[in-house]
């Protein structure tokens, strides 16, 4: 990317692997002097930043044309529209189109309905800023609706890629050296029933294993464990390869609240599940993405949540203090004060770290292999951060020993002389 081009994104995983396509993409067509934001709708505050982003950046640079797109944008296309800083407003689905940026036009918004999208098309990256890991997108949009969530509007229904392609797609990946792959989308678990023979994400992931075997590691982004199929547990159970981390999509532990969320888990459902992957897996390590101060939430309800931390023992939280989004039922909720969501997203933030600094001092005296990222530092197979005594080349596998911790990371120096 040129220094007259730019792309700022806010929010997912997704959100960056299509960042990277759309790179790739605004390179292809010669754009100069654009910016271009990729949103996010998740909270209130994702859509402040981004128009305070915008904003700022017309300031800076006069001259030039700059581009939203992103679930923001999507959602509220006029919105994005009538800021006299912003020359065009892309859909989530016009942003993928190969030929997206290639004749601009003068249209100001090109933003279709969403819900009409049927196909999910297999975008492959041909480069990647971090040689570390390569995301995948096997899966968009997503056919639920939890009270709190306005992302279905801004992705649309679940639409799946289809096995081979993304078979295909890791094969090069593999090919041009990358080590680990991450399977990314909006609700992976959901993957498949729209394609022939609607095979499930755990036939997806043994596929992907037995045909691809010079793939050393695969990774999962965040699922829904009440969806979660026998070949994914399977997979779990005997696949080497397979990293032992999870990131659960658990919102909240109090049967209450998940009721009112929407959610289809119940707090049993979460525990027993952890409890079967631990039992199948006995190094896995659990994220979860949990929601503070939902409305009609009362102390006992929000206690339920904390409690959860330790009887799934949770180690990578992802804290979200409520954050009402117009359009979705959890708004006409009762609401608590910002205040009171904040402080309960502190005592979960401070749960979490409790739950991370236990984890480090029980790997201290073990071996682990990283993924060696940019500045000396990787990532275990349970996705713990690793800061090396000494620099490695980046992209590689390697052996190490961990011998402290250090800043939130495991410090470790590399056991032999050669990466793996």
């Amino acid at each position: 990317m040129t220094e007259k081009q730019k792309i700022v994104t806010f929010g997912c995983r997704l959100n960056a692997f299509e960042s990277q396509v759309m790179r790739d993409n605004m390179e292809a067509a010669g754009l100069d002097d654009t910016i271009l934001f990729n949103t996010c709708a998740v909270t209130a505050e994702a859509e402040r930043q981004a128009r305070q982003a915008i904003r700022r950046a017309r300031r800076e640079r006069p001259e030039a044309r700059i581009i939203v797109t992103g679930c923001a944008a999507q959602i509220d296309p006029k919105r994005f529209a009538a800021m006299d800083e912003v020359d065009l407003v892309l859909g989530n689905a016009e942003k993928m189109q190969p030929d997206a940026f290639t004749n601009l036009g003068s249209e100001p918004v090109r933003v279709n309905d969403i819900m009409e999208v049927k196909e999910t098309a297999g975008h492959l990256i041909t480069g990647l800023e971090d040689r570390a890991r390569a995301f995948v997108q096997v899966q968009n949009g997503c056919d639920h609706r939890c009270t709190f969530c306005i992302i279905p509007y801004g992705r649309g229904n679940s639409r799946s890629v289809p096995m081979g392609v993304v078979v295909d797609q890791i094969r090069e990946l593999v090919a041009a050296g990358y080590k680990e792959v991450v399977l990314t989308g909006v609700d992976i678990t959901s993957y498949g029933p729209d394609l022939p023979g609607q095979p499930s994400l755990g036939q997806l992931v043994r596929r992907l294993l037995k045909q691809i075997p010079e793939l050393p590691r695969l990774r999962l982004s965040s699922i829904d464990s009440v969806e979660i199929d026998d070949h994914l547990i399977r997979a779990i159970a005997e696949e080497e390869r397979l990293m032992p981390h999870l990131h659960l999509s658990l919102q909240s532990g109090s049967d209450m609240i998940l009721k009112r969320m929407k959610r289809r888990h119940s707090r049993a459902d979460a525990i027993a599940f952890c409890r079967q992957a631990r039992e199948l897996r006995p190094d896995i390590a659990f994220g979860a993405d949990i929601i503070a101060g939902f409305p009609t939430e009362t102390d006992e309800m929000f206690k339920d949540s904390l409690r959860l931390v330790e009887e799934c023992e949770l180690t990578w939280l992802h804290v979200f203090p409520y954050s009402a989004r117009p359009g979705t039922p959890a708004a006409r909720m009762p609401q608590h004060p910002k205040s009171l969501c904040k402080e309960r997203a502190a005592q979960l933030r401070q749960a979490g770290s409790s739950a991370e600094t236990k984890f480090f001092n029980a790997a201290i005296g073990s071996e682990a292999t990283i993924v060696v990222e940019q500045g000396a530092r990787g990532r275990t197979e349970q996705f713990a951060p690793v800061i090396l005594n000494q620099p490695a080349p980046e992209g590689s596998l390697l052996q190490v020993a961990i011998t402290g911790v250090k800043d939130k990371s495991l410090e470790a120096h590399p056991i032999g002389a050669h990466a793996i």
